[in-house]
């Protein structure tokens, strides 16, 4: 550990880092005049590497973003990312790059970066958290470079979502190191998703970090979704690929996968690195009534 990066790290524990989020979020969602806009997106573009060929609008002119929420929160045009349709895949939720692929042991903890992980405090609800025991959990880090919407790794329904006060620690390379507990101890929203086809549950956690203003969700008209539970009934029906949520400046999406399933058909598909949304990243392993309803989808016999 190098003597900056430990000096950084002590800063940012002294550092009012709520309240410097929401100045940061209240900037950014301010209007920006033309050439204000042109001058921030070219050099925010150059300074990260950042790609507008995929977004909506075309990127051509800065004019396109009225503010800088709204560049950074861009979409992307039809078509701009393949999500692989393949049943018993788990795909990527969001643009950026996969940190950690481990699986959930039977004490419901986890382990990224070195540093483990208890399940029941990240969800926020120690019975929700048995699901996962032998399951499997993944880290995607959303860079500043890349695009930051949250879409939904499988198909499903969605009858809860849990939005958690915390922290609002960075999610990088620092954070990781020398804070403990990172994930648990960040503001974050935790999306349970009734996979279709028999998989189980699979939940997609946005965490938070340090200059993150806000999080905005489907189901929800709030500006910043309001803590505790959301419940919809009628449930909120999804699409694999789906938009689930907006980091208004960002951070990392956990998502778990419900365990109980053959591991020896379970895996990985692909290696720790750059990922883009809708890329195929695990495969479910399969149990009698997972098969059955995969067969039932797929329209083969009984």
């Amino acid at each position: 550990m190098s003597a900056v990066t430990y000096a950084t790290a002590q800063i940012l524990r002294v550092l009012p880092r709520q309240r410097i989020g929401r100045a940061l979020g209240r900037l950014a969602d301010s209007k920006w005049p033309a050439p204000v806009g042109r001058a921030v997106v070219g050099l925010y573009s150059r300074i990260y590497d950042v790609s507008l060929a995929d977004c909506l609008p075309s990127g051509k002119t800065a004019t396109a973003w009225p503010s800088f929420d709204a560049f950074f929160t861009r979409r992307l045009r039809d078509g701009a990312r393949d999500i692989d349709r393949d049943p018993r895949v788990i795909a990527s939720p969001a643009d950026g790059r996969i940190d950690s692929m481990v699986r959930i042991d039977e004490a419901g903890t986890f382990v990224v970066k070195g540093r483990p992980y208890a399940v029941d405090e990240l969800v926020g609800d120690a019975r929700e958290a048995k699901r996962f025991l032998g399951g499997a959990g993944f880290v995607v880090y959303l860079s500043p470079r890349d695009y930051h919407r949250v879409h939904a790794p499988v198909s499903g329904q969605i009858r809860r979502m849990r939005s958690m006060p915390g922290d609002y620690f960075p999610v990088n390379a620092i954070g990781m190191r020398h804070v403990p507990n990172l994930f648990c101890r960040n503001r974050r929203v935790a999306v349970e998703i009734d996979a279709d086809g028999g998989l189980g549950r699979v939940t997609v956690i946005m965490v938070v970090a340090m200059i993150v203003g806000r999080i905005t969700t489907i189901g929800s008209d709030a500006h910043d979704l309001p803590f505790g539970e959301h419940i919809f009934d009628p449930p909120l029906k999804v699409a694999r690929g789906d938009e689930l949520g907006i980091f208004h400046l960002g951070s990392t999406a956990v998502v778990l996968v419900e365990g109980g399933r053959d591991r020896r058909a379970a895996g990985w598909l692909v290696e720790p690195g750059p990922v883009r949304y809708g890329q195929a990243l695990y495969r479910v392993g399969e149990t009698p009534a997972a098969s059955d309803a995969l067969r039932r989808t797929n329209g083969e016999a009984g």
